[in-house]
């Protein structure tokens, strides 16, 4: 990595050359889908050479992989008490449906139901409709009756009313990060993987670098993207102004296609959560929480489950709709973390001491959908606060082709693709109907932007293992294909980085295969 030291010293003496351009060096920390959008948006200039340093050995692993997976619309937070929520809120959703279209991510379009349940909740849902009309959140409307169990027949009989939003979807949120790293390597960017930040270097009130578990990286600009992590971040570099707290949600995940509710469902939201909401997904399995549990501000990676917390989550359900289906057909408990920010709007500010240095911190919920329009407004904070005038490329590209999904191809064109390439025709995981072909294309992507070949890495790119079984009968399979091949025992194979071997104590004796 000390060549990228070096490199900054090239662009710095390339700075006192009048006929030459001025390249600032950016380090965004943390490849989750905020440090992901950052990084793809400002791809776009030349003057800019953009460095991802993730601690993980892939990207999205931290908040962004396990939460609702919604494109909210905009109209559930307060515009005066949260502007950055509410504003960028709306707008992220607007980019995210043009977005979804450049970069393959699989989307559902769904629409939500905002329920109401007596009269308190009439009035708590008028207000929503005033949030998002303040937010400039199109086609709103309360619905009544016949045209609310038009929209979705398996509301509650005890609903009386619902604050429809047409604009809001479903989104796989680990595949819109991969869809952005994956566009943002083509267009230059540069990820390190299993790179921790332990420090941040100033000189003179300026940003210099970052020094990591592995070495130096030299730089101009540090967008701190850390999810959880951000307050710690923010304080390297001297700035303590706030502190991030994991706010824990549990979930239920069902099997595919055992639920006929079509809309995005969910209560009127209190002032802590938005609710727990039922969540027809992309894959069509149905997806109901999450919990809004506080934890201490050190157990930011406790994504334990509790018996509690989703007997929770299944009563609030069960208010919501007619029947929710059996609980023989979850296929998943899980929990995921989001970063609650003490003063609880998000916080996205450049600093002049140290000069150089953004946060982009406390991304709590909204911070999915809102993600393209943070990166719009840290590229404003660099253009304006930091006076950086950047100069776009003559070529960006902003498409990125996904993976092909066998499964949802027509028999002709399968027959093509076997035809042209026969690990087409190995089915790898049969739950989701993988092949080979599919997982042999993962390793290559991954490969590819740097990261690290594990086993949820391979997952989280043709969904083998998120089936029914939920990998107990392909999981094998797929380690051999890695293990072939790096020409390395299958048990080396980890589920997802270092520690989280495969196979460990005396199992490999009990696989044949060993020589």
């Amino acid at each position: 990595m000390i060549y990228v030291y070096l490199e900054m010293i090239v662009d710095g003496i390339s700075k006192t050359m009048g006929d030459l351009l001025r390249v600032y060096r950016v380090i965004i920390i943390g490849a989750g889908i905020i440090g992901a959008s950052i990084a793809r948006l400002l791809s776009k200039y030349k003057n800019l050479k953009i460095f991802l340093v993730e601690k993980e050995p892939d990207v999205g692993w931290g908040a962004t992989k396990a939460n609702t997976a919604i494109i909210h619309p905009g109209h559930e937070d307060d515009p005066n008490k949260y502007p950055m929520r509410a504003t960028l809120c709306a707008m992220g959703n607007r980019l995210w449906h043009r977005w979804v279209k450049e970069l393959d991510i699989p989307v559902k379009w769904c629409g939500e139901l905002m329920l109401a349940f007596d009269d308190r909740d009439m009035k708590e849902l008028k207000k929503y409709m005033e949030y998002g009309e303040i937010n400039h959140v199109p086609g709103l409307k309360i619905v009544y009756d016949v045209e609310l169990y038009g929209l979705e027949p398996n509301v509650s009989e005890n609903a009386i009313a619902g604050l429809w939003a047409p604009t809001s979807g479903e989104i796989e949120p680990w595949e819109a990060v991969i869809g952005l790293v994956e566009n943002a390597v083509d267009n230059g960017v540069k990820v390190f993987f299993e790179t921790e930040v332990r420090d941040i270097r100033i000189v003179d009130g300026e940003i210099r670098g970052v020094d990591t578990n592995k070495d130096f990286i030299g730089a101009d600009i540090v967008i701190n993207a850390a999810g959880l992590y951000a307050d710690k971040i923010s304080r390297m570099a001297g700035i303590n102004s706030f502190k991030i707290h994991p706010r824990k949600g549990e979930y239920y995940l069902f099997d595919e296609n055992i639920s006929n509710i079509n809309r995005i469902l969910h209560p009127v939201p209190t002032p802590k959560t938005k609710g727990v909401y039922i969540v027809p997904t992309v894959e069509d399995n149905l997806l109901i929480g999450p919990t809004a549990q506080d934890l201490p501000i050190d157990a930011k990676e406790d994504t334990s489950t509790s018996s509690e917390g989703l007997e929770y989550v299944w009563n609030w359900a069960k208010k919501l709709v007619k029947k929710l289906p059996p609980k023989s057909k979850i296929i998943k408990t899980f929990a995921g973390l989001r970063p609650e920010p003490s003063g609880g709007d998000f916080i996205l500010e450049a600093y002049n001491d140290p000069w150089g240095f953004i946060n982009a911190a406390g991304i709590r919920s909204p911070g999915l959908a809102s993600a393209p329009a943070i990166a719009h407004y840290i590229e404003n904070l660099i253009k304006n606060r930091l006076d950086i005038k950047l100069i776009k490329k003559d070529k960006w590209n902003p498409y990125r082709s996904s993976i092909i999904r066998f499964r949802n191809l027509p028999s002709k064109k399968r027959e093509e693709l076997i035809k042209r390439d026969p690990c087409y025709g190995r089915i790898i995981c049969t739950c989701k109907y993988v092949t080979e072909a599919e997982i042999i294309e993962a390793i290559k992507r991954i490969e590819k932007i740097g990261g690290i070949v594990t086993l949820d890495g391979i997952k989280f790119r043709t969904l083998a293992m998120f089936g029914r079984c939920q990998g107990a009968f392909c999981r094998l399979r797929i380690a051999e294909i890695v293990a072939k091949k790096y020409n390395i025992p299958f048990w080396k194979i980890t589920l997802k980085g270092k520690g989280s071997e495969y196979g460990f104590n005396e199992i490999k004796y009990l696989y044949r295969g060993d020589k």
